[in-house]
């Protein structure tokens, strides 16, 4: 089965060739740019990869981005994000079960860091992973495109938009596939591994509160 990979991307130059040079074998790779200024949309030219503008915004730079894809799965990546090298065999099993056709995949989530910290992160990530059906962006999504259509897709949100989709597919409809997803830790080690984890909890508890995105992006950046 042939697959397109999203890469949204926001001044994401020093990440993406990392994270282009982990999809070998992949069909197409596709870039969305939400109006980069470090010359992300010319360095995705210069690998070879086609580039969609869109509106700042992941939600909206994910819609674009698959809106674009020519290929009958897709594979939503975030720009700081590796893949570990037997990701297409075992992408390749999942999209072959017809039973997968109205389910989607992500990956295991994993740091490039050897903290202490980012152990028990990855840990968290696990456990929410699999117990409460809420995996992050940072992990991947692989879905067939006729499921995407079929739930809508991403939403114009500014943040949030993983979440949003997931809870729409449901814990049912995921599948944790064995690779790893290696991303990068420097947000953590930039505004402190305790500060960013509780952060990123407190925005989910608003956001399963009520507030809207768009809100919790003005409380928080």
């Amino acid at each position: 089965m042939s697959l397109s990979v999203v890469i949204p991307t926001l001044n994401a130059a020093r990440h993406l060739p990392g994270a282009v040079a982990s999809l070998g074998g992949a069909d197409e790779v596709i870039v969305a740019d939400g109006g980069s200024g470090d010359g992300t949309p010319d360095l995705a030219r210069d690998l070879g990869l086609p580039v969609v503008v869109a509106e700042r915004g992941r939600g909206t730079q994910l819609a674009a981005g698959a809106a674009a894809a020519s290929h009958p799965w897709l594979l939503f990546l975030h720009a700081d994000t590796r893949l570990a090298a037997d990701w297409r065999s075992e992408a390749e099993a999942f999209m072959a079960d017809r039973h997968n056709e109205r389910r989607a995949a992500v990956f295991r989530f994993a740091l490039d860091s050897t903290a202490w910290q980012a152990r028990a992160l990855e840990a968290l990530v696990e456990w929410r992973t699999r117990w409460l059906g809420l995996p992050y962006g940072d992990q991947g999504l692989l879905i067939s495109r006729s499921h995407y259509r079929e739930i809508g897709g991403y939403r114009p949100l500014p943040l949030m938009e993983d979440v949003d989709l997931v809870r729409r597919i449901g814990r049912g409809g995921l599948s944790v596939l064995k690779t790893q997803a290696v991303t990068s830790a420097e947000r953590w080690r930039r505004d402190g591994w305790l500060r960013r984890s509780a952060r990123n909890l407190l925005c989910l508890g608003l956001y399963f509160a009520g507030l809207s995105p768009r809100t919790i992006q003005r409380l928080y950046g």
